[in-house]
């Protein structure tokens, strides 16, 4: 009699086993039990078991359990004794762990058995449960019986906290047939016949008409190599793999099933690997008046000796490692990443179809979202994006390919100064300056590109919107510098002054209306176009300051005699306070000014004829060649200024890029 703590086993039931577990474990058990008296033939049937329950959505009560009947060998004193003995080894040739029972009663309450069995020459029935304490076997009862050949009737019911997922016969059928495929494929044992009935309203579905060359529900495909060997620590170990098309699938993933024992153990999405399997495949039709496509997936099985080696005691996992194993030798992954390749090349045209449209949507992107790329897209591997990337997904992996390629080139020019061997290092430096040249290339495309963007965005700012007015003058001047910014908490990159001019893209000093001395003077005026952005370079004497003021495009009310808002006479202010030292950089520096300092003043904005009349006839400035702006010297405190229109600025800033634009056919 046996004696162990039957609760704790099933508690302590941990890897990889769900609620369909001991409805696969009771089929593959009446299936061993039959060919033990049968080399051929056999009839399994598998009866739902319903609540009383039903759902008011899809009119069908929930699955409660299940009886597997077979006519196999039944419960004779070896296989009684061997249900009841912890780890038996009665079916260790086949596989079996002796555990396999146990899960029923992690999913189910009850699992009770009834048997008629050969008792030397006669048949005898057998009935009994399985305990939930200390007894494997109880309320047993041996009894003679009348009935005429042998075989088993096993029962799980009384289904626990888990819900059985499925309701639907079809769905249910789906799922067993492709968990016990193994055993239907299986070149050197036919499967019995199984069928599966609905307990509540006889709907019969049978599992074996599934691969029939009538119903060609699951059709297997070529695989070039069959058979695939990786290498151990030690060894090669052989893989067997063959790929089937399941058509009207249950779930829409094609998958990879682990098989041990001819039983499936784990399976992961082929899209894992190769992301061109992430959607449903489509048979066309030959007749295309008549058929519509067919819709299947894809699902490879592996098997070998090492997987039926390390397969789990409850058959839900395998003893080596998901991703990396330096004991086993060969990890999961690895297996499935090789499977994968076989399954791609089973399927053959359809992947290489929408590979080549992954690649044509990567070729537009670039193409018109990210020419700098251009260089890099042609290096890069993008075998690992989905099948349908978004921008976002193809712009991140372009720039972490990016990034291995900097690390890469830093780790080669580290090598190579630390090298002593001068004859090898000529070789590495032409290839690390190519590697570098490239990858400035597409730094600077990028960066042209983007100067490209923001005029497109300057130029729509300077037009008049739909309600006929101008853009707020908050737009035009956070184009080309943010308001309330100075160089202090703003990166050279955040500014465009180079629409203005070349020069002031590197600076020391930028501030953008703000006041330079922290409020004491006319800076603190908040007028965004009414104040000025100063430049300089160095703080040195001899380098010049740059001012700039911004005035409203078609404003031209600064003209009127009795405006304040003069930008002219603003910047000769301006200029004159900076000489007189009432300013200090943000650090507290003096702006270091000389009699020789010379200063450049910008005002930008439009020039209607009252505005270059007032140029022309009261403040004595000189008309440009092309009459989009005027100048003047203030000889007394060597200022030079300009006074330029919206339109010249944004003309000379696109004929400055035009020829890096041209280029890269933007």
């Amino acid at each position: 009699m046996s004696s162990i703590n039957i609760k704790r086993a099933v508690e302590n039931i941990r890897s990889g086993t769900t609620v369909y577990t001991p409805v696969i474990e009771l089929i593959v058990n009446a299936i061993q039990a039959i060919r033990a008296i049968k080399p051929a033939g056999g009839l399994i049937r598998v009866t739902i078991l319903r609540g009383k329950q039903i759902d008011m959505i899809d009119r069908l009560a929930s699955v409660d359990g299940f009886i597997v009947e077979d006519d196999g060998i039944g419960f004779d004193q070896a296989h009684r004794d061997s249900f009841d003995t912890l780890y038996s080894a009665l079916k260790a040739s086949d596989g079996g762990k002796g555990f396999g029972r146990f899960t029923c009663l992690k999913y189910f309450d009850h699992l009770s058995v009834e048997s008629v069995f050969n008792d030397n020459g006669e048949l005898r029935s057998r009935r009994f449960e399985m305990g939930t304490g200390n007894d494997i076997i109880i309320s047993e009862a041996v009894d003679e019986t009348d009935e005429g050949s042998t075989g088993s009737k096993v029962t799980i019911d009384g289904v626990k906290a888990v819900k059985f997922p499925d309701k639907g016969i079809d769905i249910i059928a789906r799922v067993l047939v492709e968990r016990l495929l193994p055993y239907f494929i299986d070149r050197n044992s036919e499967c019995p016949r199984i069928v599966v009935v609905d307990g509540k309203d006889g709907t019969t579905v049978i599992l074996n008409d599934y691969l029939s060359l009538d119903n060609r529900q699951i059709v297997e495909l070529t695989v070039a190599e069959p058979q695939i060997v990786i290498s151990s620590q030690e060894e090669e170990q052989a893989f067997d793999v063959r790929v089937f098309k399941f058509y009207s699938p249950r779930a829409s993933k094609s998958k990879i099933a682990l098989v041990a024992h001819r039983r499936e153990v784990t399976d992961v999405t082929i899209q894992t690997y190769i992301p061109e399997f992430a959607d449903e495949f489509y048979d066309k039709p030959e007749d295309r008046s008549t058929s519509r496509d067919r819709n299947y997936v894809v699902k490879a099985y592996v098997f070998g000796d090492y997987l039926d080696r390390n397969v789990s005691l409850e058959r839900g996992a395998f003893n080596f490692q998901r991703d990396s194993d330096l004991i086993y030798g060969i990890s999961q992954s690895q297996i499935e990443a090789r499977v994968a390749e076989a399954a791609r090349d089973a399927v053959g045209e359809e992947i290489s179809a929408r590979r080549e449209r992954k690649a044509a949507r990567i070729e537009e992107y670039i193409a018109t979202e990210a020419p700098w790329h251009r260089a890099l897209s042609r290096e890069a591997d993008f075998s690992s994006l989905p099948m349908k990337p978004s921008p976002e997904e193809i712009e991140l992996h372009l720039q972490t390919a990016k990034f291995q390629r900097e690390v890469q080139t830093r780790a080669q020019v580290r090598q190579i100064l630390e090298s002593e061997n001068t004859d090898a290092m000529r070789d590495q430096v032409a290839e690390v300056v190519a590697s570098i040249s490239d990858t400035s290339k597409n730094d600077l495309i990028h960066y042209v590109s983007m100067r490209k963007c923001v005029l497109d965005l300057f130029g729509r700012a300077l037009e008049i919107d739909d309600s006929g007015k101008h853009r707020s003058e908050g737009e035009v001047h956070d184009i080309i510098m943010p308001r309330r910014k100075n160089t202090e908490t703003l990166d050279y990159e955040q500014h465009n002054l180079w629409i203005l001019d070349e020069r002031l893209n590197f600076t020391e000093y930028v501030t953008s209306d703000l006041p330079i001395d922290g409020g004491r003077t006319d800076r603190s005026d908040v007028t965004i176009f009414n104040r000025r952005i100063a430049f300089r370079g160095d703080n040195q004497p001899s380098n010049p300051i740059t001012i700039f003021e911004f005035k409203k495009p078609q404003r031209h009310d600064f003209a009127n005699p009795s405006s304040d808002d003069d930008p002219v006479q603003q910047i000769i202010r301006y200029v004159n306070q900076i000489r007189e030292g009432r300013f200090k950089t943000p650090k507290g520096r003096d702006i270091l000014v000389s009699d020789n300092t010379t200063f450049y003043g910008y005002v930008v904005c439009d020039l209607p004829k009252k505005v270059s009349d007032w140029l022309l006839y009261e403040k004595n400035f000189t008309v440009m060649p092309d009459a989009l702006g005027y100048f003047q010297w203030f000889p007394n405190i060597r200022l030079y200024m300009e006074v330029l229109s919206w339109t010249k600025v944004l003309a000379d800033a696109e004929m400055r890029n035009k020829v890096f634009f041209h280029k890269l056919g933007i």
